[in-house]
């Protein structure tokens, strides 16, 4: 064999053998990448079609690492737990109801991110979009699907201390007319109204189209409100209310609680409020919540918790009987088809 010979054997012989040295490589890490998922308790996630239309189906946020995190999943409602249907739909922020979603992204530049509102239709397809001032933190749709809501922080990034500042808009997706700020309501507390610079707005709740409650802070002190589109009003009913959420029959409000002797940094616990006696209920949840809980049904809470890949969502009997227990791993911003 002569010298050029050996030369193209000694080639095709190491690309042969760095060939294989790559492939065991990917094989080997591959395995061990499945092997920490199994370990790691991780959910089986795969692509597929996912409507929001479905009252069978759960909907969330799926944490889990790998090519679907951030994207909205679906999952069998009696099986929370169960094999996750991901849309390829990515959200921070997510609701649905009636057929209609929202969905607060990021949009990736070459300098910054900036932040989108996406109005969904019941197959996740985009029907409008619109910029947002800061980073979304709440989102929500009244139960007919017609009116939804978002908020961000446009400074700060804590409800826990009193440097921040948000921004609530409310749209209707039949006229697409949008109250972008809803600072700009008629505010009233006590029967008298409230002109101060410091009011900030968050946390939509929706009763109908029209109506809906928020928490609204000035003063050092947070409100629960009744607000009024049409009349574009905001009236408060309750004090040291946050992050309100509305029961399907209309009659509680579950919410955040500062309480009294918490750490600064993790002050509330979560409450049950009636509306007609404002009566409140504590629950059996007695850590720190920074979430706007989700009614599962009219007895139930679903609130999210931090958990091994960002945060779990957990429940909780809404009567203050029971004790909390954790729901399903490596979700956030459930929605629950009615």
């Amino acid at each position: 064999m002569n010298r050029t010979a050996r030369l193209v054997v000694l080639l095709v012989t190491a690309l042969v053998l760095g060939g294989i040295a790559v492939g065991a490589t990917l094989h080997a890490a591959g395995r061990a990448a499945e092997k920490d998922r199994q370990q790691a308790g991780g959910p089986a996630v795969t692509p597929g079609r996912v409507r929001l239309d479905d009252p069978h189906r759960a909907l969330f946020r799926n944490m889990a690492w790998g090519p679907h995190r951030d994207e909205i999943t679906a999952v069998p409602d009696d099986r929370l737990a169960g094999p996750r249907t991901s849309s390829g739909v990515r959200c921070l922020r997510f609701h649905a109801s009636a057929g209609t979603g929202v969905c607060l992204r990021a949009v990736h530049g070459q300098l910054r991110d900036t932040y989108r509102a996406v109005v969904l239709d019941d197959r996740l397809r985009e029907r409008r979009h619109y910029e947002l001032a800061g980073t979304p933190t709440r989102a929500r749709v009244s139960p007919s699907g017609r009116t939804v809501a978002w908020t961000v922080f446009v400074s700060g990034d804590s409800y826990a201390g009193t440097a921040f500042s948000t921004r609530t808009s409310v749209l209707d997706t039949r006229s697409w007319h949008l109250d972008a700020n809803l600072e700009t309501y008629a505010l009233s507390i006590d029967g008298r109204r409230v002109h101060t610079a410091d009011i900030n707005v968050w946390g939509v709740t929706f009763a109908d189209d029209d109506h809906f409650y928020a928490t609204v802070a000035t003063g050092g002190r947070t409100y629960l409100v009744r607000g009024d589109r049409t009349a574009r009003t905001l009236r408060a009913l309750h004090r040291n209310v946050e992050c309100p959420s509305l029961s399907p029959d209309g009659t509680r409000i579950a919410y955040k609680k500062r309480v009294a002797g918490a750490d600064p940094d993790a002050p509330w616990r979560l409450y049950v409020l009636d509306l007609r006696t404002l009566r409140e209920t504590a629950t059996g949840e007695h850590r720190n919540i920074d979430d706007q809980a989700v009614w599962r049904d009219d007895h139930t809470l679903v609130y999210s918790l931090p958990g091994d890949y960002g945060s779990d969502l957990w429940t909780v009997p809404s009567d203050g009987t029971g004790t909390p227990h954790r729901l399903v791993g490596a979700a956030l911003a459930p929605a629950f088809i009615r």
